[in-house]
């Protein structure tokens, strides 16, 4: 999980934000040299068009970052980001997302409290202090606000231009953002039908009546369940609860430990793996081909 003792080591790691940007920028010169860019793109791409975006829900106005093909209705799919939110590195997974045919919300968790983007990356967001900044934020982020927040995500995503709801609508989430993805669908069965967490945490919450496994019978999605490694060294027991709960549900689920650590999808982390990651994004298309339509 993201928590403040793994930020502590990846601060001890980088030791300053100038050695930082140099980890990052050998992870864009590897993700070229493997076919995959999604750590340099500072522009839209070709064929998609982006805006920020507000709206109103039951606690307030949610902000965040929309961007989609240009022409042509296309799947939704709502992006629920890490403990840093929206950055650019959270905004060029959605435009390469948009380019394969979907539109993207990146949705800014912390709208009850801030609006927009708070960390450039997770340099910044490590020598800030950011854990402490975040914490009284993400105290008010827990199923039921979640909850609340996919369905004006769902209601605001199906008014949209160039939305297709004869397709059902996919969310994916990083770090905190995993159990969101299963909140999310439990919340919006009828229209939310398939889920991604990476690198999520807080999926097996045993004391916790709402943990995201314990609400798969109000499911009615595809899952992909991609666990970090050193996440499943810390709780083994943890995906094998998952699995039997989905099974149990009868939800179709792939449970899969990644060869990477914590944070490997996101290009600013100092855990990026951009081997790991474009596997994490070759299995997140497939899943959205065979469940949306």
């Amino acid at each position: 999980m993201c928590e403040e003792s793994k930020l502590a080591e990846w601060a001890k790691a980088t030791i300053s934000r100038r050695q930082f940007g140099a980890l990052t920028g050998a992870a864009a010169l590897a993700a070229c040299a493997s076919g995959e860019a999604e750590s340099v793109a500072q522009n839209p791409l070709p064929g998609l068009k982006e805006r920020g975006v507000s709206f109103a829900t039951a606690d307030g106005t949610l902000d965040g970052f929309f961007v989609q093909p240009e022409s042509g209705n296309h799947p939704a799919v709502i992006l629920w980001p890490d403990i840093a939110s929206i950055r650019e590195a959270k905004r060029n997974i959605a435009r390469k997302l948009a380019q394969a045919g979907y539109a993207v919300l990146v949705v800014n968790p912390y709208y009850r409290d801030v609006t927009g983007e708070q960390f450039a990356d997770f340099a910044t967001f490590i020598a800030d202090g950011g854990f402490q900044k975040v914490g009284p934020w993400r105290k008010k982020l827990d199923a039921a606000a979640i909850m609340r927040d996919a369905t004006a995500i769902v209601d605001w995503l199906d008014r949209q231009e160039g939305v297709d709801q004869a397709h059902g609508i996919g969310t994916q989430g990083y770090c905190m953002g995993g159990p969101f993805t299963i909140w999310s669908a439990a919340a919006v069965p009828a229209r939310i039908k398939a889920a991604a967490s990476f690198h999520g945490g807080g999926l097996v919450r045993p004391d916790n009546p709402m943990s995201p496994h314990k609400l798969l019978d109000k499911v009615d999605a595809s899952l992909l369940i991609a666990v970090a490694q050193d996440d499943d060294a810390e709780a083994p027991a943890d995906k094998t609860t998952f699995a039997e709960a989905a099974e149990a549900a009868k939800v179709g689920a792939v449970v899969t430990v990644y060869p990477g650590d914590h944070g490997w999808m996101v290009a600013d982390s100092p855990a990026y793996d951009a081997t790991a990651a474009a596997r994490g994004e070759a299995d997140l298309k497939a899943l959205y081909a065979a469940a949306l339509g």
